[in-house]
């Protein structure tokens, strides 16, 4: 957000974005059956691509874009296999994919049903992680649910977004002396999650150079818009920070806990994620505070106009008053005629201009008493 532009700036009249929706609102029906693959109720489709990669040291098998018979034909593979879904499983496409690699019913809701806490659990030997992948689109913030399978020649990975988030690795592992291809299915498990977490950094530089912005906007016009602008900049740093602290506990807890999944290298590079993630975190309460204190700022610039506006009504309230006494003194009507002592200066030849120069002459006196007091 430049702000350099007021017909392109979102605090412009009629373009104040939507309330965030914090809650995801996309549960289990009271009642069902856990572990049920059934589509939740508003869920968005996108339709679901998959892409599969059939690896060792020495040799790749790419296919892009594949169809699920495709896939099947490696889903015995003895080298490193790796079937991502990008976009919205229907619920055959997930149950074929469960079926060939044994996944869980209950990890399988938890894909299905997007909005989930991140988290890691074990199931049947496999490793079920849920990771967050945070995005800025047109100053809004995304959150794609990433859910990853781990098991041990393979790894299967779900992401509810409709951008594919690991092109830049597929292009490593192209690379024959790439640390996925010399080492196993974990240290790409470990790379799929280094990835979501190094996606909300350009997330958090968008924020921050929006709350840069709002800042300057705060000073110069602290408008009703701005302060509609510091709430929803606020919920969407509290929807950030609601998927990055689970997905900091999740990143330890595979460090600390023994995966026998998990080998030391890859331990060792998770330990640089899991760091990678607190870091995250301190950003994400640093723009906390800063939202924090720009409505303190915003209040203050208010009250200080209000101020300023109250300073200019007392200045004129204030002239007003010799001058409403010279103009209602002489407003009394008192008749000439019955004494001489009634109001002689209405007989004056110039009473008229005199008592004009007069109210002119105080008027113009106590507004350059007031500047020189520097009280406007």
């Amino acid at each position: 957000m430049s702000g350099t532009s007021s017909e392109g700036h979102p605090l412009a009249k009629g373009k104040l974005r939507h309330p965030l929706h914090l809650s995801p609102g996309r549960f289990t029906r009271p009642g069902a059956a856990p572990g049920i693959l059934a589509r939740p109720a508003g869920l968005e489709h996108l339709p679901a691509t998959l892409c599969l990669l059939d690896y060792d040291a020495t040799d790749i098998t790419e296919r892009a874009d594949c169809s699920l018979d495709e896939a099947r034909a490696f889903f015995d593979s003895p080298r490193n296999t790796w079937l991502h879904v990008q976009g919205t499983p229907n619920e055959s496409m997930l149950q074929s994919v469960a079926d060939a690699y044994q996944l869980h019913p209950l990890a399988l809701e938890d894909v299905l049903h997007t909005g989930q806490r991140a988290k890691a659990e074990v199931y049947d030997g496999q490793i079920f992680v849920i990771a967050s992948v945070p995005e800025a689109r047109n100053d809004q913030i995304e959150i794609a649910q990433l859910s990853v399978f781990l098991g041990d020649t393979w790894v299967v990975s779900f992401c509810s977004g409709d951008r594919d988030p690991f092109e830049a690795i597929r292009k490593r592992t192209q690379q024959k002396d790439s640390r996925i291809r010399r080492n196993g299915v974990d240290f790409l498990f470990y790379a799929l999650l280094d990835t979501a977490v190094d996606h909300v950094f350009p997330t958090l530089e968008s924020l921050g150079e929006r709350i840069e912005a709002l800042e300057l906007t705060v000073f110069d016009d602290p408008s009703r818009e701005a302060l509609n602008e510091i709430h929803l900049l606020k919920r969407e740093l509290l929807l950030v920070r609601r998927a990055l602290w689970p997905q900091r506990d999740m990143l330890n807890g595979l460090i600390r806990d023994e995966h026998k999944q998990i080998g030391g290298n890859a331990r060792l590079f998770l330990r640089d994620c899991y760091d990678h993630s607190v870091h995250a975190l301190d950003l994400v309460e640093s723009y906390r505070e800063m939202a924090s204190s720009l409505l303190e700022i915003y209040l203050t610039s208010l009250s200080n106009r209000m101020n300023d506006i109250m300073k200019v009504l007392t200045v004129i309230a204030t002239v007003f008053i010799p001058l409403s006494f010279v103009t209602g003194l002489y407003g009394m009507n008192f008749d000439r005629a019955v004494s001489p002592w009634n109001m002689p200066e209405l007989g004056m030849r110039f009473g008229y201009p005199v008592l004009l120069l007069f109210i002119i002459t105080v008027v113009v006196g106590m507004l350059i008493y007031f500047r020189r007091r520097r009280w406007f």
